[in-house]
């Protein structure tokens, strides 16, 4: 019989990620860290993909089989705390934040992303220089640049995999014309986001500025809608970020996406204008 993930939250997907990810860098097999709690192999499996929510004291008990102690192990049981709680507002912490794990774990359950960036371009379409510029200029310390840039290019194999997800990638035009690095960093970002707009599950439309009135000027947002449980509103800032599944918020930001492309340029009309844009940075080098 399935398992009834209709009430997977965000918090216990990034749960999952977070066991999985310590039981791979503990070197432990799925099996034998099974074996080490007296469980079923099934268990902890189904820990790992987020099918069950394990307990907190199944966590703590995990982590110690695993070898993780001290603020890693206090963090992870705390977020197993809380995983029934739909709503979430984090703030971030060194490495890898909570809501970036979150955000992860949405993005591979989801069957469409709807993604509205008037400032800037969304993570799944960035580039690596582009990525890597950003993070610089955030103040991350090279080795932790490195790693935010090897998890941007990880996360965009939801777009190119076997059943992949359906992306609706709403941007204002000012994060086109933005000098992101240096001119070659714009430009491949540019071709890329050209290549992108070939793929069949693949939806990038351009807002013009100075248009009027409408809902995206009251700021970004992403929009996950899984097979199996209810859509998502994401959130993310600077350093934190809330996830939100409350029924009637997102029906709100349903019909915000459907504002926002009745003033977009069509997905023709936003080939055409990006590469405009291509031709007037080249122009300008």
């Amino acid at each position: 019989m399935p398992v009834d993930t209709s009430g997977v939250t965000p918090r216990a997907r990034a749960l999952s990620a977070a066991i999985r990810s310590i039981r791979e860098r503990s070197g432990v097999s799925g099996r034998e860290l099974s074996k080490r709690l007296g469980l079923s192999h099934g268990t902890v499996s189904h820990w790992e993909t987020g099918r069950r929510v394990p307990t907190p004291e199944d966590v703590a008990s995990l982590l110690t089989a695993a070898g993780i102690t001290g603020d890693e192990k206090q963090r992870v049981v705390e977020l197993a705390r809380h995983a029934s709680e739909p709503n979430w507002l984090t703030v971030g912490m060194p490495g890898i934040p909570q809501q970036l794990a979150g955000a992860v774990e949405c993005e591979r359950a989801a069957s469409s992303i709807a993604e509205w960036e008037p400032m800037g371009l969304p993570g799944l379409l960035q580039t690596a220089d582009y990525a890597r510029t950003i993070s610089k200029a955030s103040g991350l310390a090279t080795a932790d640049v490195e790693q935010r840039v090897m998890l941007r290019i990880a996360r965009r194999e939801v777009l190119t995999r076997r059943d992949p997800v359906r992306f609706l990638a709403l941007i204002g035009e000012d994060a086109l014309r933005d000098r992101i690095g240096e001119p070659e960093v714009m430009e491949e970002q540019l071709r890329y986001l050209l290549d992108l707009g070939l793929h069949d599950n693949v939806t990038v439309q351009v807002v013009q500025p100075r248009i009027g009135w409408h809902p995206g000027l009251a700021g970004p947002f992403v929009l996950y809608d899984f097979p199996d449980a209810p859509s998502v509103v994401h959130f993310e800032h600077f350093s934190s970020g809330a996830f939100v599944p409350d029924a009637d918020d997102v029906q709100a930001y349903q019909c915000a996406v459907d504002n926002i492309r009745r003033v977009a340029l069509s997905p023709a009309q936003t080939t055409e204008r990006i590469t405009e844009i291509l031709k007037e940075l080249r122009h300008e080098a």
